[in-house]
């Protein structure tokens, strides 16, 4: 049997506890000064120098890696009860937006500093297509179809809705959140009804749609 060397696990541990912390600390450093936020003041928000800052992360790369990580799962975490949706289409795509499009309001400087660390960023897509590819595969399979097409789809959707929203917000007042809620709603149930349509399919927009396993 392999002897644990506690020392070494509890070293293991601290590491990890201190590189947290400091992902913490980064998040509020780009909330309170935007995305172009330097590593002094990450440092300055942490309480360190920025020496002792680089002994938890082995470069600037690293830091963009983890503070991607810790953005994905605080998206996953607001999404969560959106993965089992339920309701007609509309409704299902309507709340996977607003919700969406409220996160990125809410964390606008985060949304921008990850567009711009690329490709830090596809952590936080890769989450969201992801957990959209599931889901569309299941009703795509449930429908009898082949589900290959799901994976594009939902990757694709992500990057459209991003693209779009930062566009918004590069240019506020041209359409208000709630235009911009129902514009992305219909143009992604318009590729999601021309999908199902190529396979024979027709689904109404505003009729209840049972979940995957219940169809």
């Amino acid at each position: 049997m392999t002897k644990v060397d506690g020392r070494a696990a509890r070293w293991a541990g601290q590491q990890e506890r201190r590189r947290a912390e400091f992902v913490d600390a980064a998040l509020a450093a780009i909330a309170e000064h935007g995305p172009d936020v330097s590593t002094e003041q990450i440092a300055e928000r942490a309480g360190v120098a920025r020496t002792r800052l680089y002994r938890h992360f082995a470069d600037a790369a690293d830091l963009q890696r983890a503070i991607a990580e810790r953005a994905a799962e605080l998206v996953t975490a607001e999404l969560a009860p959106l993965w089992h949706p339920s309701g007609s289409p509309h409704e299902m795509i309507t709340t996977v937006i607003s919700t969406h499009l409220r996160w990125l309001t809410e964390h606008e400087p985060l949304h921008r500093y990850l567009a711009r660390a690329v490709p830090a960023t596809t952590d936080v897509r890769g989450t969201i297509a992801r957990h959209l590819s599931g889901l569309f595969s299941g009703y795509l399979t449930a429908f009898g179809l082949d589900p290959a097409p799901a994976d594009t789809i939902a990757f694709g959707l992500v990057g459209y809705v991003e693209s779009a929203t930062t566009r918004w917000l590069d240019h506020p007042g041209a359409l208000s959140l709630a235009q911009l809620t129902d514009q992305l709603t219909g143009t992604i149930w318009a590729m999601l009804d021309h999908t199902l349509k190529a396979g024979g399919v027709e689904l109404d927009p505003d009729r209840p749609l049972p979940l995957p396993d219940e169809i």
